[in-house]
């Protein structure tokens, strides 16, 4: 006799279906598990011969075979474990075969029988779902796990006992429910930082319109701190938003107690990290920085000192918003649309073009240290400013500036303005002015004759690329969304140019 249990496997956020076939024969004894295994699934046999011991089952003194099909796809990770477990109590007549094959199973079992968290139960549910099917997960997926549907079966146990009992209706296991993770109220505000209005101002429009932002000044000027107050007024995740930014939390074992927050991700990797830690990869080809901040910023502080091959490698998630992974047997996609934003000292002294300073090195300090970034890569960038060192008039201030919820009010407005309009256009996947495609932009973007004239000018001038140019129209747009504007006029121009202006001369150093 041959038990089935379904279960899945995962190919970046994608779930699947893998068919545990459990057989007992008779032969030597002992158990076999075949499937093309990494190390994780091949040591559950003495996971689940321990939990199963532990359970008050024993296992049986014949020759147990379990195959994982189909077999040329890879099985990574300890989810296998309980499917393989239910499998070979279905074999043993334990628990009903027939009303297991109405669920997908998954999760990782102790040597007391206890079930335990595992990674990526919210794309398996939705998975499952899809197919008409339920969901057995641990305990503490299960609140992750309800938010595939209002009416989707699923079962959480604690352990192996007390999904026996369910099925033999003397402990019947109550459904879960979806947990929210309440967002903190006490997110840095703008309120905090005194002066470098223009700053903020950069910030607003980045906020606004999705744009990457890179922000150049000597140490202690406030980089950091205007970075780490871009989430206090950015909008919250929209629906699908949520759901595909929790797939890949999920995936990447991250969601806390298995509960989902609307707050959009804000990641901030050391400038040690490698080109696998950005991008995603690993023996396993898992989600890196770029994809963990999926529809959130990814801010890097101290720019130029991460390593050009990681830097360049954000040149492709950044203009299609996913990342690809190809290795020699497989290939993994996870999503990364991202907003870059990124801080730097002028040079390596971090003084250079401060009033009353000057550089040993003089101007090869600040051209090598800015060199170490791309212009491919400059060219992405849509705003780029200054951050000069705060004064002492500015520090003793009294009065309060503007805060996070009044800069917020306006953003929302924004990209009300924008989703509706792109909504209207059929291009529902951009989101943000900062992701609408070129003919489109073109389109809503197309500026007055006196703007009109401006930009030629400075395209000229300044030479933009064709990519120079779609982004200067793009913050164009936000500008003129900030203005409730349904026209771009030459002021809004001005203002992106000069935003691009400083990226250009970087450009030219490196």
């Amino acid at each position: 006799m041959v038990a089935r249990v379904r279960t899945v496997a995962f190919q970046g956020i994608e779930a699947v279906p893998v068919d545990v076939q459990v057989m007992v024969a008779p032969g030597k004894v002992g158990m076999q598990i075949v499937g093309l295994l990494d190390k994780a699934v091949a040591e559950s046999r003495e996971r689940v011969q321990a939990a199963l011991h532990a359970s008050g089952l024993s296992m049986p003194s014949k020759k147990v075979t379990v195959n994982l099909a189909p077999a040329d796809l890879p099985k990574e990770g300890s989810h296998y474990d309980l499917p393989i477990a239910l499998g070979l109590m279905a074999a043993l007549g334990a628990t009903p075969g027939d009303m297991l094959a109405g669920y997908v199973v998954l999760g990782e079992l102790s040597l007391d029988g206890t079930i335990a968290a595992v990674a990526g139960a919210l794309p398996a549910a939705i998975g499952a779902n899809a197919e008409g099917k339920g969901l057995i997960c641990p305990f503490a997926c299960g609140p992750e796990a309800a938010w595939a549907g209002k009416d989707f079966d699923i079962l959480a146990p604690r352990s192996l006992v007390a999904i026996a009992n369910h099925f033999r209706g003397t402990q019947v296991l109550s459904r879960p429910e979806a947990g929210i993770q309440v967002s903190a109220r006490d997110l840095p505000d703008l309120a905090d930082i005194k002066g470098q209005e223009s700053a903020k101002r950069a910030l607003e429009v980045a906020a606004a319109g999705g744009h990457n932002l890179l922000m150049v000044g000597p140490p202690g000027s406030g980089k950091s701190m205007l970075a780490q107050r871009l989430p206090s007024i950015l909008p919250p995740l929209a629906p699908k938003e949520l759901l595909e930014v929790s797939m890949i939390a999920s995936v990447a074992g991250e969601l806390g107690e298995g509960k989902l927050t609307d707050r959009r991700p804000f990641r901030a990797p050391h400038h040690s990290a490698s080109m696998a830690a950005m991008v995603g990869g690993g023996l396993r080809a898992r989600p890196g920085e770029v994809s963990l901040a999926h529809h959130g910023v990814l801010f890097l502080d101290e720019f130029p000192e991460f390593s050009p091959q990681t830097l360049d490698a954000l040149r492709q998630p950044l203009e299609t918003g996913d990342c690809v992974i190809a290795r020699a047997n497989h290939r993994v996609t996870y999503p990364a649309r991202i907003q870059l934003v990124a801080a730097m000292n002028p040079c390596r002294c971090g003084m250079s073009g401060e009033p009353g300073y000057r550089c040993l090195r003089g101007e090869r300090c600040r051209t090598e240290y800015q060199a170490r970034i791309s212009g491919p890569l400059l060219d992405r960038i849509d705003l780029r400013i200054e951050v000069p060192a705060v004064s002492a008039s500015d520090l003793i201030r009294p009065d309060r500036a503007e805060t996070s919820a009044a800069v917020a009010q306006r953003v929302a407005r924004a990209r009300a303005m924008q989703r509706e309009r792109l909504e209207r256009l059929g291009a529902t996947s951009a989101g943000t002015n900062a992701h609408c495609p070129p003919a489109i932009i073109e389109e809503i973007a197309k500026p007055d004759t006196a703007g009109l004239t401006l930009l030629k000018d400075a395209s000229e001038k300044l030479g933009f690329s064709a990519r120079a140019y779609h982004r200067v129209l793009k913050v164009a747009r936000t500008l003129a969304d900030l203005d409730a504007s349904e026209t771009v006029g030459r002021i809004h121009l001005a203002e992106a140019i000069s935003y691009r202006m400083s990226a250009e001369r970087m450009a030219q150093a490196a």
